[in-house]
């Protein structure tokens, strides 16, 4: 997600987040969230922690700003680390974190928050981009490792530490991966302190990113933080047909999106008529075939036809009752729909006939012939498709004057 202050101005300096990290939209983070209420003066109480995003918002955590400093979003700061300290950018400051606080669950004094230590120099930001840079031979060489030693896992992200002290390795698997053998290699190979995280299809999604079938960034990439469980059940009360390639995301499990709009249908679902599936008239039963509740209408298929029968709310309830009472009606009275969609423009007739000319077709096939002849050889009588070049040699008639 790009931002709009990342124009270059006059000066020939970028405005946005290469101007030495002063990006204040922070939109070239994934995750990013809006601070609505950056315009408020600072109190006398004001909140001594901010969020800070690492990896381009792919992982966020909150600081305790122990001094005070003014710091503004985009700006990068250096961090208490394992052993040593890491590189972040700051995400959100003021009022804004104390909500985030609260909906995370997390108090505002707590002791064991970590602190910032400074803002970050230029020899902090040349060693964490040393560091970054051996994130994807590290990944290689892990997935390599892991292999070697029969692992039901997969290594997803390795995220390194600004100054190459520590490395957080996550990964996806199954069921428990007993990695004690795993982490002795890592800490010898790659000479760091080794963390394992564990995390699950739809985070990895996340991290990676990519693009939806909607054309857009995906979900977990850009705002979705809690995942739901989602099933196919979601699927069924949408009319969505069970079709296991379109309903999966890029994570292989159902998409998340068939949960945003799950409510509203269960809500229009509440005014149909429950243990209607069968309705009895005089041809026989006619069974429920689907619901529309754009429209109010249930859809029904009797057995003597393939054919779907809308009725509305009204009558599928006044045949219900009928049937309770033992009476069949003798039609169902299907409701008329009228198709709204556009009728498409019929084509016009364009005469081709007459468009080719006679003497490209003729200079076409005398180059095919040509082509033909220099293939048998220059011995090889020559051959014509045509019928008076067939015909054995005649003399010619005079032709009258």
């Amino acid at each position: 997600m790009g931002c709009s202050g990342c124009s270059t101005k006059t000066g020939g300096k970028p405005n946005g987040c290469r101007s030495n990290g002063g990006c204040s939209s922070g939109g070239c983070n994934r995750m990013n969230a809006y601070d609505w209420l950056h315009n408020l003066p600072l109190a006398d109480d004001a909140c001594r922690v901010v969020e800070i995003s690492f990896s381009q918002g792919t992982r966020k955590d909150f600081y305790r700003n122990p001094a005070l400093q003014a710091f503004e979003k985009g700006d990068q700061v250096a961090v208490e680390g394992v052993n040593g300290f890491d590189v972040g950018e700051i995400s959100l400051t003021g009022e804004i974190v104390r909500l985030q606080l609260k909906k995370r669950g997390v108090k505002e004094d707590q002791a064991d928050m970590k602190k910032i230590l400074r803002r970050a120099s230029e020899r902090d930001l040349d060693l964490w981009r040393q560091n970054k840079a051996r994130e994807p031979e590290t990944v290689i060489r892990s997935r390599a490792i892991a292999k070697q030693l029969k692992l039901n896992m997969k290594i997803s992200q390795v995220e390194m530490q600004a100054d190459g002290r520590k490395a957080t390795f996550f990964y996806i698997a199954d069921s428990r991966v007993d990695f004690r053998e795993l982490i002795k290699i890592y800490a010898s190979e790659f000479k760091v302190k080794v963390e394992m995280r564990q995390i699950g299809a739809r985070q990895e999604a996340g991290k990676v990113g990519g693009i939806g079938s909607c054309g857009r960034e995906l979900c977990c990439s850009t705002w979705l933080t809690e995942f739901k469980s989602v099933n196919t059940n979601a699927a069924r009360y949408q009319n969505l047909s069970i079709n296991q390639t379109k309903l999966s995301g890029q994570c292989g499990r159902l998409k998340c999106c068939l949960n945003y709009e799950l409510d509203t249908y269960l809500d229009a679902l509440q005014q149909f008529p429950d243990h209607c599936d069968v309705l009895q008239v005089a041809k026989g039963n006619a069974f429920l075939a689907k619901k529309d509740i754009f429209k109010n209408l249930m859809w029904y298929t009797l057995p003597d036809s393939n054919k779907q029968y809308p009725l509305s709310i009204e009558r599928v309830k006044k045949i219900k009752t009928l049937n309770q009472q033992g009476v069949r009606p003798e039609e169902l009275e299907p409701v008329e729909v009228v198709s709204t969609k556009p009728k498409e423009a019929e084509p016009e007739f364009v005469e081709l006939v007459g468009q080719i000319s006679l003497r490209t077709l003729e200079k076409a096939d005398r180059k095919r012939k040509q082509k033909q002849q220099q293939k048998r050889g220059p011995n090889t009588p020559r051959q014509n498709s045509s019928d008076n070049n067939n015909r054995p040699d005649q003399p010619r008639r005079p032709r009258s004057r």
